[in-house]
């Protein structure tokens, strides 16, 4: 590589991979003052200099002038260590002022003298280190590209490609990332296939040396409530307002909205005409059952929308101060209440964050009697 090719590469990779000029010159001064001390002279007296416009490349030795030679010196701190303080200038680099004057009459303490030492043959250390630079730069720019363009995405759903699998992990293509999914976040039952898209929660990001490493999730209820955004556009505008959303994937999943427009219907909307909106989220859920539910400030009324499909529960606070409320349902009513394995009744008590116990009227009845 001829200083013309380094200068033309320079300048397309400051505008295809948008990294800054300077600090790909800098690197490469830096790195081929490694080179030079490596392969020419040990000293720490030197520079490289780069012309940005030419891509000549020379490199200098310095001297600063000096009153002494300072070797540095050596300290007790509070401890009771002896700690070692550098020089102000490098060794390599003083030059007393006695030395300096025979070189260049008149020169005073703290000037420096400087002249050129470019090795006849640096040409060859200065190409190989160039394309190591340009390939660093490069990989660099990548990587904090990928870095910025993700870095506001955790808790947000993404679209990908399943790309590849191993024994516990799906990898998730974004194009100029990857994310890991975790065989057990996805959602019970699903069947994920190799080469398909896929929408995926991201719940959580991290840089590392190679980029950004995005965990994935389908089994969040971030995922449910990032679903209804996504079909819901009164969501997202602020007609509707989405309160709580709770779920145990692959069963059930509650979320509770209320509508900040009296005329428009909160749970009608997110279920859409003919059950179009929440037919589409039900497709991408695998079937999981959903609950819309209707938020409410009145905790008797929020917890009686919350025991949904059970209708016309009787509801009564018992401790307010330790959320603790009384559901009473017909007895047919009892099943739907509980939910299979007491998902409901779980699924409704987190919604509402009170401890929900749930009777018949028979059962409140068999209890009052025993009291007599």
């Amino acid at each position: 590589m001829n200083s013309e090719e380094f200068i033309k590469a320079v300048k397309n990779i400051v505008k295809e991979k948008g990294i800054s000029e300077d600090v790909v010159f800098e690197g490469m001064e830096q790195a081929l003052l490694t080179a030079y001390k490596k392969n020419f002279n040990s000293k720490t007296n030197a520079r490289v200099e780069i012309n940005k416009e030419t891509g000549e490349i020379k490199v200098y030795s310095y001297l600063v002038v000096v009153d002494d030679v300072d070797y540095g010196r050596e300290e007790v701190d509070e401890e009771g260590n002896v700690v070692k303080i550098p020089p102000a200038i490098n060794v390599d680099a003083q030059i007393i002022l006695e030395q300096a004057e025979e070189m260049v009459p008149g020169i005073k303490v703290g000037e420096t003298i400087e002249y050129e030492v470019t090795p006849k043959d640096f040409g060859r250390v200065a190409a190989a280190t160039a394309k190591q630079v340009l390939t660093q730069k490069i990989r660099e720019a990548e990587k904090n590209s990928i870095i910025e363009e993700y870095k506001d995405k955790q808790n947000e759903m993404l679209l990908g490609l399943v790309a590849m699998e191993d024994s516990r992990n799906y990898y998730i293509d974004f194009g100029r990332a990857r994310g890991i999914l975790p065989k057990n976040e996805i959602i019970p039952g699903e069947t994920i296939k190799m080469g398909s898209n896929i929408r995926v929660y991201v719940t959580k990001i991290e840089n590392n040396n190679k980029g950004p490493l995005i965990l994935l999730s389908r089994k969040h209820y971030g995922f449910v409530k990032r679903l209804f955004e996504l079909e819901v556009p009164e969501l997202q505008d602020g007609t509707l307002i989405m309160h709580a959303c709770v779920r145990e994937a692959g069963v059930r999943s509650k979320v509770a909205v209320s509508s900040t427009v009296d005329r428009i219907d909160a749970i009608g909307t997110c279920i859409g005409e003919k059950g179009s909106r929440i037919a589409s989220i039900l497709k991408e859920l695998n079937g999981e059952k959903i609950d819309v539910v209707l938020y409410s400030d009145i905790p008797e009324d929020y917890i009686k929308s919350a025991l949904s499909p059970a209708k016309n529960a009787i509801v009564s606070i018992v401790d307010a101060t330790k959320k603790e409320a009384l559901a009473v349902v017909d007895e047919k009513e009892l099943p739907l209440a509980i939910g299979k394995s007491g998902n409901n009744i779980r699924l409704a008590s987190k919604l509402t964050k009170y401890k929900i116990n749930v009777k018949t009227m028979q059962e409140i009845n068999e209890e009052g009697n025993r009291d007599n």
